[in-house]
């Protein structure tokens, strides 16, 4: 009977990635590094790890963790597939300049021309990704996060965090909070002051996702 490393081995062969490297390639949401000491058994599975490799490599989590007794000819698992897969979209991921031109009327971006990271398990909208630049959010997403974006959400709700441009199409990320002065400041362990903002602000979307390799 394979134990966990093996079985996960077996998953990502399955899914059609023939090393770790492979899969992290395909899915950057992957860590090769991490990948590597969860198959050769240097690290333990946990259930959070394997519900992520699960909606990645469509198999059952819990077939990662514990085989079940779900096993096949000489006692070997093989993976049990969802019902339903996560569905994966490829949102590009773009310069914080472009971010800025998405606030303006009379900018148009065309989002096709940039790289994308497939992601799974996003609300319906329009996703752009940024990676963050600088420690001026780093309660939620420290440098070099990437952040998910929807382009269609632009209500205000406090504690929601956001990208915004102003007037001279500057774009940053931070949250809202409608009683301070200005209402959109950063939520850092460092004493980082607010943005400086110049004109009217406008909403490109709401950050819904922060994202880190571990």
């Amino acid at each position: 009977m394979m134990d966990s490393r093996h079985r996960l081995q077996q998953a990502r062969a399955q899914a059609g990635y023939a090393t770790p490297s492979d899969a992290a390639r395909a899915l950057r949401d992957i860590n090769k590094n991490t990948l590597i000491s969860h198959e050769n058994g240097n690290r333990p599975l946990s259930r959070k790890a394997a519900e992520k490799y699960g909606r990645l490599f469509n198999v059952d989590p819990g077939w990662l963790l514990f085989d079940g007794g779900l096993g096949g000819d000489g006692g070997e698992a093989a993976p049990v597939h969802l019902a339903a897969s996560p569905v994966t979209i490829d949102v590009p991921i773009v310069s914080w300049i472009s971010a800025g031109e998405l606030g303006s009327q009379d900018s148009v971006v065309n989002l096709l021309d940039y790289p994308t990271i497939p992601t799974a398990d996003l609300e319906e909208g329009e996703w752009i990704a940024l990676r963050v630049d600088g420690p001026s959010m780093n309660k939620i997403s420290p440098p070099d996060s990437i952040i998910f974006v929807n382009l269609r959400d632009k209500r205000l709700v406090t504690n929601g965090c956001y990208v915004i441009a102003d007037e001279t199409g500057r774009a940053t990320y931070k949250r809202y909070r409608p009683n301070d002065n200005p209402p959109f400041q950063p939520a850092s362990y460092l004493d980082i002051p607010p943005p400086e903002l110049e004109g009217a602000i406008s909403i490109i979307g709401r950050v819904k996702r922060s994202m880190i390799d571990m």
